[in-house]
């Protein structure tokens, strides 16, 4: 059996699931301020009965690293970055505490310039005295060779909480997204380790000693003790899970939208013959282009507890959320309160539902139903412009999914597959506002905890060769090998499909069922003269982003379609 445990800022939410489905859920309120409490009462709930031998693994998603960059509460950090002549690294600051310093490399890892080390030791003096624990290190080719960073890293010693050098954090040759990637890996250091080390203590608690694992935002999870390493790869895990909790019942053929309808953000994707969509190179999130991989999501500001509000005569929802819905003893008029005016739900104070929208019919100057239905409408108007949009940004560039490019087409959704608490409260509304066919999926509440356990083990490797220099290396993973003038592009695949492949096996993955594939392939010539000195290759391989084999998520029968 499997934990599937999903950390988000209203509920966090957990499954049981054995080889043929769901055996149990719960569902508890989030306190950020206490979430070993959280964690801990969820398991509780999950494993009353259950024999503590018969769990094989815990597998997390969370939206806690999310919401710290979004709402811009990360701690301060430093950052210090070495570029060398050719390009200004001030030019990529991300934050007050950022410094550029002497030393460089070429593009094949020679020194050209050595560090000032009297210039280091002064900037961590200043991050010291301002309090600072956590610093990011990048050097413009650190992946070709990463002696500064390290050099760096030496300098500094143990004054610093914790540092994160950019070889170690992404492969890739870009340094403006390189410098992004370690700053956020460095900010969000803290809330995560919190995370970590609370679901530690509860698992402890429960007396239970089990491999545990965290979804990433490509789809794919990797072990617990990893991401300490790479709290980056955690952002957008929340909405990578409603993605794959959503896999197992979208068509296999053609195009849906997948909508996760929350307390605060509806987060959407879509599906192109049951397969997500991937942002390549990396994603944007509060003003940073990053290199974290991930599926292509969209979020918006509307969920059931959104702030509903009359402005010049309109209906006006979100993006703030006050609380609760009044039905529950919140103190604005939301989405939720309207579902309760309209009848569709009872499960709270229907009086003080019909109290908040009754305020926003006056102001309307028609009946409270009325105002309700209105409000249902704008909410569901809205989400669907944000599909809409979505899907325009989604065709206006290179359509990638997880597994290849969707060359010469259009994204053209006709289904919609909903999810999260109100999912079915919206369902019927969003059928008849579009031409959409709508289905509720099922387990809807859970279904984000559902998808985190079911996700696979996923992996990738970066590996690059200058067969002038005979050498061929895996900076991230640690691996360099002398090879002779012929090596090959295929030698090279063959070496990072190795390499990756005991990667996989050694986070995790099930050897028996490892899909992996060559995601970027490069190779050109170097030049002196008229003569072709060498080869330079660059090779990128991962394990497919999917669900885990032997376990059955669609043992029941899908819930009917709302159309």
């Amino acid at each position: 059996m499997i934990i599937g445990l999903d950390v988000g800022g209203t509920h966090t939410d957990v499954v049981l699931l054995g080889e043929t489905g769901v055996i149990k859920e719960v569902k508890v309120p989030t306190v950020s301020s206490d979430l070993f409490s959280t964690v801990l009462s969820g398991l509780d709930e999950i494993t009353r009965d259950i024999p503590p031998e018969e769990i094989r693994r815990v597998v997390l998603s969370t939206t806690l690293t999310t919401n710290v960059i979004a709402q811009g509460k990360a701690p301060a950090v430093g950052m210090i970055v070495a570029a060398g002549p050719g390009i200004d690294p001030l030019l990529f600051c991300t934050n007050d505490h950022y410094a550029a310093v002497a030393g460089a490399l070429d593009h094949r890892g020679r020194e050209t310039e050595p560090l000032d080390e009297d210039e280091i030791r002064t900037i961590a003096d200043t991050y010291e005295a301002a309090g600072i624990r956590h610093v990011g290190i990048v050097g413009k080719f650190s992946v070709r060779n990463p002696v500064h960073e390290l050099a760096i890293e030496k300098i500094l010693g143990n004054r610093f909480g914790r540092l994160f050098l950019g070889h170690r954090v992404s492969g890739v040759l870009n340094f403006p997204r390189r410098i992004a990637t370690t700053f956020l890996n460095a900010s969000i250091y803290p809330v995560h380790k919190e995370f970590y080390a609370a679901v530690q203590k509860s698992l402890t608690e429960k007396g239970l000693s089990l491999p545990i694992r965290i979804l990433k935002a490509d789809g794919g999870n990797m072990r617990f003790e990893a991401s300490i390493e790479h709290p980056a790869q955690t952002i957008l895990s929340g909405p990578a899970a409603s993605v794959m909790g959503s896999i197992a019942f979208a068509p296999k053929k053609g195009e849906c939208l997948v909508m996760d309808i929350g307390g605060t953000t509806t987060d959407m994707a879509v599906l192109i013959d049951g397969v997500p969509l991937l942002d390549p190179l990396g994603i944007e999130i509060g003003g940073f282009k990053t290199l974290i991989r991930s599926l292509k999501t969209f979020s918006m500001p509307i969920g059931g507890d959104s702030r509903v509000a009359v402005k010049d005569g309109a209906i006006a929802i979100g993006p703030e959320r006050a609380g609760v819905a009044m039905a529950y003893g919140g103190p604005e008029p939301t989405p939720t309160d309207a579902f309760f005016v309209l009848g569709m739900q009872d499960n709270g104070d229907t009086e003080r539902a019909m109290a908040g929208i009754a305020g926003i019919a006056s102001e309307l100057g028609v009946d409270a139903r009325t105002a309700a239905e209105q409000v249902i409408s704008t909410a569901c108007q809205n989400i669907l412009i944000g599909a809409a949009d979505m899907v325009d940004r989604i065709n206006s560039k290179p359509v990638y999914t997880v597994h290849e490019l969707w060359e010469g087409k259009e994204v053209r959704p006709d289904r919609i597959l909903i999810l999260g608490g109100p999912a079915p409260l919206f369902a019927r509304a969003l059928n008849e506002k579009s031409g959409y066919k709508v289905t509720v999926i099922p387990r809807w509440t859970v279904a984000n905890a559902i998808g985190a356990a079911l996700a696979r083990t996923t992996s990738d490797v970066v590996l690059l060769a200058d067969t002038q220099q005979g050498v061929v290396a895996a900076p991230m993973e640690g691996f360099s090998r002398s090879i002779p003038k012929e090596f090959s592009l295929k030698d090279a695949t063959d070496i990072a499909i190795e390499i990756l492949t005991e990667k996989a096996i050694q986070r995790g993955a099930n050897p028996d069922h490892l899909e992996t594939e060559i995601i970027e392939q490069m190779q050109f010539n170097m030049i002196r003269g008229f003569r072709t000195e060498g080869k330079n290759i660059r090779i990128r391989a991962q394990v497919k982003p999917g669900l885990i084999h032997g376990y059955d998520p669609v043992s029941e029968k899908m819930s009917e379609d709302i159309s």
